[in-house]
């Protein structure tokens, strides 16, 4: 009775008759057990001091009640400094427990000290110091604070919860820990019911058989599925992918990337450049296309391989190469093009399928299909085989009077030092060749038929010829050879068509490509979506491309501009 009637002294002193009719006291601080009081204005001036007896000390705040084991209230300032196993209950969804807590009734503004536990139903944050400001339904630390939910434990410096959208923002040294993977970042959104994080700073995922970085982008912490859209490179299976935007999942083991890529091989010393890629890591398989280009080191130079296409499967050791429609391949002393070029690492081959062409310096070589050998220890080019209507042409350049000139079934050569050195045609060989002597006079043309012919090269000029089995063959001096006659049956010029660099691999709709905008670099990642209170964002990529019509992979996120 004692207690009772201190508590009820106290109440009327500090609560004027008609005060229940102030508006201002919706916002008062409410005592619903004070427990023992007193007041010592040399301890605390200004405060009222209530302590725990059989029950803890309780008040109430607009939908929230606060337990402790000793009590300052304030009641003019109307703010609360509870100490001692506090906690502070929000409805049925936040719990927050501490050692202290300095509340403000008018800014609804709490600050926790010592050991705080902010809990919820699906996840439990720790820290030192935590304000949770219920005005704005939001709870922030900003010296180091830890969460664990059912999936992940997450760490930073500087954090700040939602509790709305029910999200996470993280700043400085942000870490997720997964039995799987690990997430490092710089700033971090995280929806604890999604599970769902978007980083909008330098990070690093590092997952059982990849790594990611990027500086923007989003990722599924439940299914270890994501993009970046800056700065992004994902170490695959042996490659790294890079692209203005990249996407990849590891139950598909499916990775792709838009705009800017560079796919480079770790084993074979490859690169692919493109604008679309797919990369299938259990298929160990990559899909590329839009101004795709392959490039290797052969001999200390790049050779460079084109087509509308590209297609790269099978392990390091046995990769083959494919480039599918209007082929084509650069190196300094060697260039081409056909329709499709096939390569393959074990055997060493590059075949030039239908209608191919190709130039070593001076000489251009046609015939039905071309083939290149690559000695397989010392990895040189070392031969070529052109089989069915062989052509080897070259200009005279000395006297320009017309074309050299040497064709059979077949030809066979062999290339010392990168050039092509020995050349043998077999079959129904001929030779139209413009003779000259040291001082660069003409000698005569020289027409032959035969069954094989050898030419030995230097420097892309025929410096012997020697004819096998019955040559029928005559030096004609010029004026007795017509021109029409200088020309063998078959004979094609496409001087006009070949490159002298890399970059004239490409044609005019491969150079003037319009790449799409990849969207979400400077607005936030999650924008698209404006939840309602409980709800988080879908997690909508930054858009999507269609995936060209011979793939069946998911495109990376980006979009066209709206």
């Amino acid at each position: 009775m004692k207690n009772a009637f201190a508590i009820l002294a106290f109440l009327l002193t500090v609560l004027p008759l008609g005060a229940q009719a102030d508006s201002t006291l919706d916002r008062r601080i409410t005592i619903v057990y004070g427990g023992n009081f007193t007041k010592d204005e040399s301890l605390r001036p200004g405060a009222s001091i209530f302590s725990k007896d059989t029950r803890q000390v309780q008040f109430e705040h607009q939908g929230a009640d606060l337990w402790c084991d000793y009590a300052f209230l304030y009641q003019k300032d109307n703010r609360l400094e509870a100490i001692g196993n506090v906690r502070l209950q929000q409805g049925d969804s936040v719990l927050m427990t501490s050692g202290r807590v300095e509340y403000n009734g008018n800014l609804r503004l709490a600050k926790a000290y010592e050991t705080v536990r902010l809990k919820n139903r699906s996840m439990t944050l720790t820290t030192d110091t935590l304000y949770f400001d219920r005005e704005k339904q939001e709870a922030y630390y900003r010296d180091y604070g830890r969460i664990v939910d059912s999936v992940n434990t997450l760490t930073s410096r500087v954090g700040r919860y939602y509790m709305e959208p029910k999200k996470y923002q993280f700043q400085d040294s942000v870490l997720i820990t997964n039995p799987d993977y690990t997430l490092e970042s710089t700033r971090l959104d995280y929806y604890t019911t999604s599970k769902n994080a978007y980083m909008y700073g330098p990070s690093t995922i590092t997952g059982e058989d990849y790594t990611l970085y990027c500086e923007r982008g989003y990722y599924d912490t439940q299914v270890e599925q994501g993009y970046g859209i800056r700065n992004t490179e994902i170490h695959y299976n042996n490659r790294i992918i890079e692209g203005d935007s990249v996407y990849f999942d590891k139950a598909t083991a499916f990775a792709s990337a838009t705009n800017n890529i560079k796919i480079t091989d770790t084993l074979n010393n490859g690169v692919i450049r493109a604008h679309y890629a797919e990369v299938h890591r259990e298929k160990d398989s990559v899909f590329a296309t839009r101004r795709a280009v392959s490039i290797s080191l052969v001999e200390q130079d790049s050779l460079y391989m084109h087509g509308d296409t590209l297609m790269v499967t099978g392990k390091p050791e046995a990769r083959i190469l494919r480039a599918f429609r209007g082929a084509r391949f650069y190196k300094t002393d060697l260039s081409g093009k056909c329709d499709s070029i096939h390569f393959e690492e074990r055997t060493g081959i590059t075949q030039l399928i239908r209608d191919p062409v190709m130039w070593n310096l001076e000489n251009q070589m046609t015939g039905d299909s071309i083939y290149l050998l690559s000695d397989l220890e010392t990895e040189k080019l070392d031969s070529l085989k052109v089989i069915g209507n062989a052509f080897l042409v070259s200009e005279d350049t000395i006297g320009h009077r017309g074309y050299n000139q040497a064709k059979g079934k077949d030809l066979l050569g062999k290339f010392i030092d990168d050039q092509l050195k020995i050349v043998d045609l077999v079959g129904n060989t001929e030779v139209v060749y413009f003779m000259y002597d040291d001082d660069n006079q003409l000698i005569g043309i020289d027409k032959t038929l035969c069954s094989r012919i050898r030419l030995l090269m230097e420097d892309s000029d025929i410096e012997d010829i020697t004819f096998f089995v019955d040559p029928d063959g005559v030096i004609f001096p010029e004026k007795d050879l017509p021109e029409d006659s200088r020309i063998l049956e078959g004979f094609t010029w496409r001087g006009e068509e070949r490159m002298r660099s890399w970059e004239e691999i490409f044609d005019d709709d491969d150079n003037n490509l319009v790449l799409p905008e990849i969207r979400g670099l400077s607005e936030p990642i999650d924008r698209d979506s404006d939840p309602t209170p409980g709800e988080e964002p879908a997690a909508s990529p930054a858009g999507t491309q269609p995936v060209p019509k011979r793939s069946a992979g998911k495109p990376a996120p980006e979009k066209s501009g709206r």
